[in-house]
């Protein structure tokens, strides 16, 4: 069935939005902390692990889209193009989001604009061929309004070159295997039903060799902040945190072995849960898994044999392809209390935006609730303030007096609201300071 046109519509506008998102990001704190890429300079070699990480990415993708384009091949370049933009907007901006916001314009911020800007103005020159007008309009603000010299438009420019001395395989495939720790992190998330602001304690992860696991223990940082846990442990072959099963996949195994498909299924079934086990080391090790049946060996990949890891009471699994991770799911008093200040942050952020209030600006901030959220809301004054960008706050319990605002923003959080937290109400006022 043909893709409609509103659909490929909507996928062009997927990824224009993601560019648009990106640029906005890096022009709205450039601008206000007056970085100037012409003269802030800093050597790669100086500059962090996670800008390091981009710029090979960059390069890598340098390499496949001007071989594409060198063979006529619109389509692949496409593809490597829209996986760049996702690992720059979904992992490598989320990360460094902290290290622009901070106040001072140290190495390491500098660090991340520099490699935003560059990012940026290299890939809107690999666009520019695939969607002309909008990378002109681009290359106008990010190049020419700093670079007097540089060519017109962004169609006259050549192409950009790979630098080879920038591509660093192992440090690429290590933030791989950290991504892909923290999706199925995130599975496990949504399979219990705990969103991500709510923090959690523990997060046990099988990977398949020695190597991963001395790479994962290295970077186990990325994945807590990422996944907003406390610790990281790696689980041993021996461990009781899981159970698996092998389901074989019948419409796929059907139409490949006939009337085998049901000898399979009683072998399958007929295993122990030590076999299971065994088994499923087996496929993950070697990618495939070899049985006998009526003297016939039959050879099965993971494509055919879905493996489904299953965690002990109190912890939810999520598996791909030999990389499991088992999330603890307990909310203790303390990780709960977490949950609620990060919960009521953001709603006072989204607030700041309702109120036109500037990403910059700071604010007054009154918290009006009952006694028992109060003295929650207490313990955590600090984080409270800090995220918000509150120089002042008041938090009145039972309708206690507070001195007056200089109002700019007034909105209740309350079960019958759009914003809740637990069974707690909480009127919250924003003034200008």
């Amino acid at each position: 069935m043909p893709v409609r046109l509103s659909e490929k519509w909507m996928l062009v506008r997927r990824t224009l939005d993601k560019i648009w998102n990106v640029y906005w990001f890096f022009v709205t704190y450039a601008n206000i902390d007056g970085f100037d890429p012409m003269q802030h300079l800093l050597p790669v070699s100086q500059r962090g692990e996670l800008d390091r990480w981009i710029l090979s990415e960059l390069q890598l993708t340098i390499r496949e889209v001007t071989k594409g384009l060198e063979s006529y091949d619109s389509s692949m370049p496409s593809t490597v193009m829209q996986e760049f933009l996702d690992n720059l907007s979904n992992w490598y901006l989320r990360r460094s989001r902290e290290r622009i916001w901070k106040t001072e314009l140290d190495n390491d911020k500098m660090g991340a604009y520099l490699t935003l800007y560059e990012c940026l103005t290299t890939l809107i020159t690999l666009l520019a061929p695939f969607i002309p007008f909008t990378t002109e309009e681009l290359y106008q603000n990010l190049v020419r309004s700093v670079k007097r010299q540089a060519p017109l438009g962004v169609h006259l420019c050549d192409g950009p070159q790979v630098k080879e001395e920038l591509i660093d395989e192992q440090l690429t495939s290590e933030t791989h295997l950290v991504m892909r720790i923290v999706g199925l992190g995130r599975s496990a998330r949504e399979k219990a039903q705990i969103k991500v602001r709510q923090p959690l304690n523990a997060l046990y992860v099988r990977v398949p060799n020695r190597i991963e696991e001395e790479a994962l223990l290295r970077l186990k940082d990325q994945v807590l902040e990422e996944l907003n846990i406390k610790h990281l442990e790696l689980m041993g072959e021996n461990s009781d945190m899981l159970a698996y099963t092998l389901k074989p996949r019948v419409k796929v195994l059907g139409p490949k072995y006939g009337p085998l498909v049901q000898k399979i299924l009683a072998k399958f079934k007929a295993l122990d849960a030590h076999g299971v086990q065994e088994a499923v080391k087996v496929l993950n090790e070697t990618g495939k898994l070899i049985i006998t049946l009526d003297g016939q060996q039959v050879e099965l990949t993971p494509d055919e044999i879905e493996v489904v890891a299953t965690a002990r009471p109190g912890f939810v699994a999520a598996e791909e392809r030999g990389y499991v991770v088992a999330l603890e799911t307990t909310i203790t008093p303390e990780l709960r209390e977490e949950g609620l200040v990060r919960d009521l942050t953001h709603y006072v952020q989204d607030m700041r935006k309702k109120a036109g209030l500037n990403i910059e600006d700071h604010i007054a901030l009154a918290l009006y609730t009952d006694e028992e959220l109060a003295s929650i809301l207490n313990r955590h004054r600090e984080t409270l303030q800090s995220e918000t960008l509150a120089d002042v706050l008041y938090i009145s319990a039972n309708g206690q007096e507070v001195p007056a605002l200089n109002e700019v923003y007034r909105e209740t959080v309350a079960p019958n609201e759009m914003k809740k937290l637990e069974n707690y109400r909480v009127e919250v006022v924003l003034g200008r300071v």
